[in-house]
């Protein structure tokens, strides 16, 4: 798919309003510098960014919409590692080449910086540096969350888990339902299959925890990927952890 280009102040202010990694609070002249260099990408569902293995041409953020990353296994299957959602940066500076597979889990809209151009950035702004220190820390915690993701025993654990990250990664995704103050609506980005196969189960599987969850009362189902999450305790109880367990996840991602 061919990328078209916007305008880029229009592009870095979106950023920015996301919260994004790289974009809050830089001061004018790194924010100037990044409204220079800024282009905008628009993939389809199923399309990729770049292969596995492939060089790394650009990173940036993301604006609208989800990427997956994905590894190939030895007998050539393909596992889910992470997923990014607007305000996650995607790329690796200073490497030639993606160790992950990164692809449109749906329509996606990127800011992109030349990956030359960027790290050359990053020796003018030791701020900017800072920055991607700071992000670079947000992808250990969430390494973190997905190894205690990958640690539930059953599929009701880590589709809670999995809700209760999606709650926590962004505003964007949640919101406090309409004249219910305790309760709240969420937004899953991704469809059945790539849940099934970021959580390491089936589709079936996932349905099935999702509506015993509807049964007991924790969430209601609007449709597919929307739920009203009606017993946020009764939620943090399935998924195995405590109370004092909890805490804001910041991406929903590893690289």
């Amino acid at each position: 798919m061919l990328a078209r280009s916007t305008s880029r102040a229009i592009v870095t202010d979106r950023c920015a309003s996301l919260g994004c990694s790289v974009c809050r609070g830089i001061d004018s002249a790194i924010k100037q510098e990044l409204e220079r260099l800024a282009r905008v990408r628009r993939y389809a569902a199923g399309e990729t960014v770049f292969g596995e293995e492939e060089e790394i041409p650009f990173v940036g953020n993301v604006v609208s919409g989800v990427l997956r990353m994905q590894k190939t296994i030895p007998d050539g299957r393909q596992q889910i590692v992470g997923l990014l959602v607007p305000s996650d940066m995607f790329g690796r500076v200073f490497s030639h080449r993606s160790q992950v597979s990164i692809e449109a889990a749906t329509p996606v809209t990127l800011c992109c910086y030349s990956r030359r151009a960027f790290e050359a950035l990053l020796g003018r702004f030791p701020a900017l540096e800072h920055r991607m220190l700071l992000s670079i820390l947000d992808e250990l915690d969430a390494a973190q969350d997905w190894m205690m993701l990958l640690g539930c025993q059953t599929v009701m654990e880590r589709v809670a888990t999995f809700l209760l990250i999606v709650r926590g990664r962004s505003p964007g995704l949640s919101a406090p339902a309409p004249n219910r103050p305790t309760s709240y609506e969420i937004e899953v980005p991704i469809n059945r299959r790539d849940m099934a196969a970021y959580l390491g189960t089936t589709a079936e599987s996932i349905s099935r925890s999702i509506q015993e969850m509807a049964r007991q009362g924790v969430l209601r189902i609007a449709d597919a990927c929307h739920f009203e999450i009606l017993n946020e305790r009764q939620l943090i109880w399935l998924s195995g952890r405590g109370e004092a367990e909890r805490r804001p996840e910041r991406q929903l991602l590893i690289a």
